[in-house]
């Protein structure tokens, strides 16, 4: 039954936002410059964001999130983590949905990991699920002002930004993070 509703989330998907079939096709050298960007616009519209940068062991960012759905819904992106400013590694960002819903849009998104506990559990992870292994507090836009001296201690922090489209919200409850085929580099 999963694969038949991922199938028609990315169906859908396809459908909707007829840009996102180049974005699977993303080079590496394309995507660096597309996570640079995403997240110097984060740094430029959450000053808190760019505090907890300054002190995390990695940052991943997902620049461009598509996200569509017509009953079942379906996300994708690529993105990036950067540890001391470099790209380390490529990873994709997928989930499906059912329920009801219908539209289109883009966002982005970025994880920063305070730990090394954290990142490592990441990094060694065989697809990494947000919301069932990651303890994520999401940081809403506009209070990230004051997360960079945040005393919470969260071992992962994480913003949702630029968002674009025809649906509300946003949920990445259920996200599943996996890292790109070793052959793709």
């Amino acid at each position: 039954m999963k694969p038949t509703l991922l199938a028609l989330a990315f169906s859908a998907l396809a459908i909707l936002v007829p840009s996102a079939a180049g974005a699977a096709s993303t080079t590496n050298e394309s995507l660096d410059k597309e996570v640079k960007a995403a997240l110097t616009q984060l740094y430029g519209r959450e000053p808190g964001a760019k505090a907890l940068g300054a002190q995390a062991k990695g940052i991943l960012v997902f620049p461009t999130m598509r996200k569509a759905g017509l009953i079942v819904g379906g996300q994708h992106g690529e993105g990036a983590l950067l540890k001391k400013g470099k790209i380390a590694d490529y990873y994709t960002s997928n989930a499906i949905s059912v329920g009801f819903e219908a539209g289109a849009q883009s966002f982005s998104y970025a994880l920063f990991f305070m730990t090394d506990d954290a990142l490592n559990k990441f990094e060694k992870s065989d697809g990494f699920e947000l919301g069932a292994e990651a303890n994520v507090v999401f940081v809403d836009a506009g209070a990230g002002a004051g997360a960079g001296t945040a005393t919470t201690g969260a071992p992962v922090y994480g913003f949702v930004f630029g968002q674009k489209g025809l649906m509300a919200g946003i949920s990445l409850q259920g996200t599943k993070i996996t890292r790109k085929d070793a052959a793709a580099k």
